[in-house]
């Protein structure tokens, strides 16, 4: 029999002309497709599936799929796996399941996915495995036109494709600025990736560039529409939150935390751990760039302090 591994993309290992004669359809489906077996072992997966986590289908075929592969985590970080699965679910009740999470792409950063889950049944009822539908909701195709806008008025950074320096004092100006005239609050969070020097000192100042760049894809897709992310400088990001308030700048930010805390850097055979330290601040009457950024910068010292990896705020 041939091998997972010599089998084109997308090839299944189920043989049931019924389930994949529309095969055609699924490799050119736009969301990521796979089936699982009962005991949860991927045999089918489909390019979508191929393009959202990075894997290609011989990676991924006849492993499970918690064997450090989507590895989906909550938005608070816990592994579906060992929680509410959907998957899990719809094998044990025979009925569909949906959940938000965050697969682990195989560049190390998290994407958020919206996920449906439905049995498959064989000609007499009965359950022989599921089929798992998921597709990227980051608002990946927004991003990418909003870094052609930022280039196009040189308020790209290049490393993190994110807005630079300049871009963000443009935007916290706008919503001071609104503040005073309005009163519609916003907070803002700075982000510092830890132990950055570490990283570029044993695994080189490539390695260190991609830390940069998958943290700040993460952050990424922890956003709202309306908040913006840039890199402020060096190993610090960035984020403006409007329409915010203290309870839900505490909930946002451990959020940006814990996903990039269950992140991981793939370097040769190595997988880095990568955390951040955050401080963040609401917006408050008389406040200037610079006196925000001051409380921000504070409280980002503080997590520092306390041990990293963790957030700080009033």
């Amino acid at each position: 029999m041939e091998s997972p591994a010599a089998q084109p993309a997308g090839a299944p290992l189920i043989d049931d002309p019924d389930i994949f004669k529309f095969k055609q359809v699924l490799d050119n489906f736009p969301d990521g497709v796979y089936f699982a077996d009962l005991e949860r072992r991927i045999t089918y997966w489909n390019r979508a599936a191929e393009e959202i986590s990075g894997y290609r289908a011989e990676e991924a075929i006849g492993k499970h799929c918690a064997d450090k592969l989507l590895e989906h985590v909550d938005a608070s970080g816990c592994l579906l796996c060992t929680g509410p699965c959907p998957l899990s679910q719809t094998l044990a009740d025979g009925r569909p399941h949906r959940a938000e999470g965050y697969l682990h792409h195989k560049s190390g950063h998290r994407v958020p996915l919206e996920i449906r889950v439905f049995p498959i049944r064989d000609k007499n009822g009965e359950i022989v495995g599921a089929v798992e539908i998921f597709n990227d909701n980051s608002r990946q195709k927004a991003l990418r036109e909003r870094a052609k806008e930022l280039a196009k008025w040189a308020y790209l950074d290049p490393a993190s494709q994110l807005g630079n320096r300049r871009y963000l004092e443009k935007e916290l100006a706008r919503q001071l600025e609104l503040f005073s005239k309005s009163g519609l609050p916003f907070g803002i969070m700075l982000a510092d990736l830890d132990e950055l020097k570490r990283i570029n000192d044993t695994y080189g100042h490539a390695a260190g560039d991609a830390a940069l760049a998958m943290v700040g894809r993460t952050l990424s897709g922890c956003l709202r529409a309306s908040d913006v992310l840039g890199r402020w400088g060096g190993d610090e990001f960035l984020a403006i939150l409007p329409a915010i308030n203290k309870e839900n700048l505490a909930i946002a930010t451990e959020k940006f935390r814990a996903l990039v805390a269950v992140s991981s850097l793939p370097v040769g055979s190595s997988q880095i751990a990568v955390t951040i330290s955050v401080g963040a601040a609401l917006v408050a009457p008389g406040d200037t760039q610079e006196s925000l950024l001051k409380r921000a910068d504070e409280y980002l010292y503080a997590s520092k302090q306390s041990g990293r990896n963790r957030v700080s705020l009033p």
